[in-house]
């Protein structure tokens, strides 16, 4: 299968007697100039350049350069400003990657790998992935903006942010009790980072709260989520634990499941007003009496439902427009095929969409447990061979072979750091892994 390019920073470029044009060429010049600016360079060039370059590359930069360079890239109002030209300019400078944890046995490692190399690597090149370790098991609540917000679940009940591109996390923040529901996401009106949990205290009282990030940030009570775990009173079921975050809408989204039919609809949290919300996901076929457990996705920007239909095939949908149940989009069909339906068990899983790019290449988990790339287009399958036998899940089969078990999280690089958000940042929380020999 064809696989398309992700633009990068990594495209070759010229050299001696040539022209430079691409942001490498841009960073050897200035990894050349690691005194002082050139003279003949005024700061708000020298500040557009540094903006197009990628937030990787910037951060082995910050070490290379004169102070005020280092003071320019390490600012809190540079990391806001870069932050939003990737976003809306060129996604490039904030490479895509992937971060997984093991949802069966209690690793301290979380692992990431490049969402580019999946997409572009022969069979031969496998992607490698990279492991970072922590002092006890921790899951991903969620990411967004390069901040990924990570749950202590064995020792204490603590939640940190963490940004693997630079390496910082915050201080931990103590819960007081066991996360039910939870989500972590950023309120666009109030330019702050905020995590909902509904928090079993050891008293038996279960409180929703919603903790903003900031210098004088606290837990706050609001309305209770319209949903119990257990679905004791008949309303209905939410059908996944964690939230997911849309990006420029300022919410928190769940599938939730009615008692009384196998219909669906989506909760929303908005994180600017603290209010709940509902809307209707796109309606099965009327005459498949048959029902597998729905996965909610983002891709593009949007949310994504993902069906199983009459056991032959997924059908995905696209929402277009946030809120608008009119906007549903029916975006593919994918046939099953024998390498990707679950074999082990009769209960039915449901394809788990996670990466699309632009020319419908899509990323997904299948009920076999492979990681698989479909092509939209023209129908075709492709298996990723993605190294994973540095990241410390030694009960696990490679990532290769079956994914089961861990949970992935889709992220952009960014140079956003806790500290930008008015919190200590340290760097001892979270070390790269090395496996023992």
């Amino acid at each position: 299968m064809k696989r398309g390019p992700i633009p990068d920073d990594d495209d070759t470029v010229a050299r001696k007697g040539r022209v430079v044009t691409t942001t490498e060429g841009w960073l050897e010049l200035l990894l050349c100039t690691t005194t002082k600016p050139p003279p003949i360079l005024l700061d708000e060039l020298i500040e557009e350049i540094l903006l197009r370059i990628p937030a990787s590359s910037l951060v082995r930069l910050r070490n290379s350069v004169c102070s005020s360079w280092r003071t320019l890239i390490s600012s809190s109002q540079f990391a806001k400003d870069h932050l939003r030209r990737s976003m809306a300019v060129d996604p490039a400078l904030t490479h895509p990657r992937i971060a997984y944890y093991s949802s069966s046995h209690s690793y301290p490692t979380i692992g990431t790998f490049s969402v580019r190399s999946v997409f572009e690597n022969p069979p031969h090149e496998p992607t490698k992935v990279v492991a970072y370790e922590g002092r006890c098991y921790r899951s991903i609540i969620g990411s967004c903006h390069g901040l990924l917000c990570l749950h202590d679940e064995e020792l204490e009940d603590r939640a940190i942010l963490w940004n693997p591109c630079t390496g910082f996390t915050s201080p931990p923040l103590e819960i007081g009790g066991i996360f039910d529901y939870c989500g972590f996401g950023y309120d666009h009106v109030n330019d702050k980072y905020k995590l909902f949990g509904i928090v079993n205290k050891k008293s038996g009282e279960s409180v929703t709260r919603i903790f903003t990030f900031g210098p004088k940030s606290k837990w706050r009570t609001i309305q209770d989520f319209p949903y119990r775990l257990h679905n004791l009173d008949g309303k209905g079921s939410v059908l996944a634990l964690v939230g997911l975050f849309v990006s420029g809408t300022g919410t928190l989204n769940w599938l939730v499941r009615s008692s009384l039919s196998s219909s669906v609809a989506v909760l929303s949290l908005d994180l600017v007003k603290e209010t709940y919300s509902q809307f209707s996901a796109p309606n099965r076929d009327s005459d498949d009496e048959f029902f597998a457990v729905p996965h909610l996705s983002i891709l593009r920007g949007c949310l994504a439902v993902c069906y199983e239909t009459k056991k032959t095939h997924w059908t995905l949908w696209l929402m277009k427009d946030y809120g608008v149940p009119q906007s549903w989009t029916k975006l593919a069909i994918i046939p099953h095929h024998p390498l990707l339906v679950n074999t082990r068990t009769r209960s039915p899983h449901v394809l788990w969409p996670i990466y699309m790019l632009e020319n419908d290449v899509l990323l997904a988990k299948s009920p076999s447990g492979k990681l698989v790339l479909c092509n939209l287009n023209d129908g075709s399958i492709d298996f990723p061979n993605v190294d994973s036998s540095s990241d410390g899940m030694t009960k696990y089969r490679p990532l290769s072979r079956d994914s089961y078990s861990r949970i992935f999280h889709f992220y952009h690089e960014s140079l956003l750091s806790p500290s930008h958000l008015g919190l200590p940042s340290c760097s001892s929380e979270m070390r790269l892994f090395k496996p023992s020999l």
